[in-house]
């Protein structure tokens, strides 16, 4: 493509006998928000720092613009980095921070200052500068760290779990405030988290590792909504997980808990007595309070948690049970335990997925 930036080929990484990834491939264009999702040990840490030159590839390639940047040292691969740490100098105050990677580039000092003071604007701290990292908060030390990434003009940028150490208003708060950079910088941008809900909210597109490899690769709608595996639909969201049998699969019907349902997404190689596993999203699903979708099923309340705005419903029917999220609405109490409900969704809406 021509707006290509980045391109990894076939890429290995060992320790000790041990592949942590195992022949990734991924492309990412210029300009692109592109998150390496998953959980501890997925080698998502690991391609970030192959990519940053701090770990040797046991194979494959990694061209940036087209050039194969793979024997290059990591101080002339033009990419900045942000750490989970922050990693900031404590002897330094934040105008020596934030220029550092400038002062070491040997870039002209009134020409230095001009940016530091670009920079500190950029992450709202102008006036900061002679402050040490120990007089700020951590979502302030985390803001210098992305400056100090940023002065020296990289062509990409890199955040290895840079809000995991934050607390939860702040995390969402700064996560926002790098997005909106990114965008207004154009900077290509690969960003590592294990945490899902950071990952659909700022991305362009996810990549989700599972155990090395690339389970998927495509836009938060993509990822959530059209997982192509199972490890996908289950890490990405909450997932409901149905034990079902196939009665005819010519008519696509199954059984769930002894209650018919017609399953569009049904194989037509299934078999008619096959056990099959059925997914569903809870926000797919509601109550049917006089209207109905495609498949009603009946159950018994066996769980309500009162969320504030959402309101989670556990719903048994049987061997299965379903969560389910309706909308808090103070005219309409939500419904008690052990009572009987009818709940409803559309055939649509359920995956059949394979391992």
């Amino acid at each position: 493509m021509a707006d290509e930036f980045l391109h990894i080929e076939n890429l290995v990484k060992s320790f000790n006998g041990n592949t942590v990834v195992k022949s990734v491939n991924l492309a990412f264009n210029k300009g692109e928000f592109v998150t390496l999702l998953g959980p501890s040990g997925c080698g998502k840490t690991t391609i970030l720092r192959m990519v940053a030159g701090f770990e040797r590839p046991t194979s494959g390639t990694i061209l940036v613009e087209g050039k194969d940047i793979s024997p290059l040292p990591p101080n002339q691969r033009k990419i900045g980095m942000v750490f989970q740490a922050y990693a900031l100098f404590p002897n330094m105050n934040v105008e020596d921070n934030v220029g550092f990677g400038l002062k070491i580039g040997r870039v002209p000092r009134d020409e230095a200052r001009a940016r530091v003071e670009e920079m500190l604007k950029l992450i709202g701290l102008s006036g900061y500068g002679k402050r040490f990292p120990f007089e700020m908060s951590g979502g302030q030390q985390q803001r210098v760290a992305l400056a100090r990434a940023l002065a020296p003009k990289p062509k990409m940028l890199l955040l290895d779990e840079p809000l995991s150490a934050l607390d939860a208003k702040i995390r969402v708060s700064l996560r926002e405030e790098i997005r909106a950079i990114q965008r207004e910088l154009g900077i290509t941008t690969m960003f590592v988290t294990h945490d899902q809900e950071e990952a659909l909210s700022i991305s362009d597109r996810i990549v989700v590792l599972n155990a090395g490899h690339v389970e998927q690769f495509g836009t938060p709608f993509e990822i959530y909504n059209r997982p192509t595996t199972r490890f996908a639909a289950t890490f990405v969201g909450t997932l409901n997980t149905l034990a079902a049998k196939v009665i005819d699969p010519a008519t696509k019907s199954v059984s769930i808990d002894g209650q018919i349902a017609i399953i569009p997404s049904l194989s037509s190689a299934a078999r008619s007595g096959d056990a099959i596993s059925l997914t569903l999203r809870p926000e797919a699903i509601s109550l049917a309070n006089g209207h109905a979708r495609d498949i009603v099923l009946d159950g018994t309340v066996s769980e309500v948690a009162f969320l504030g705005a959402v309101i989670r419903l556990k719903v048994n029917l049987g061997e299965n049970a379903l969560h389910l999220d309706t909308f808090n609405d103070q005219h309409s109490p939500p419904p008690r335990y052990d009572e009987k409900v009818k709940i409803t969704f559309g055939g649509s809406d359920i995956l059949v997925l394979g391992d």
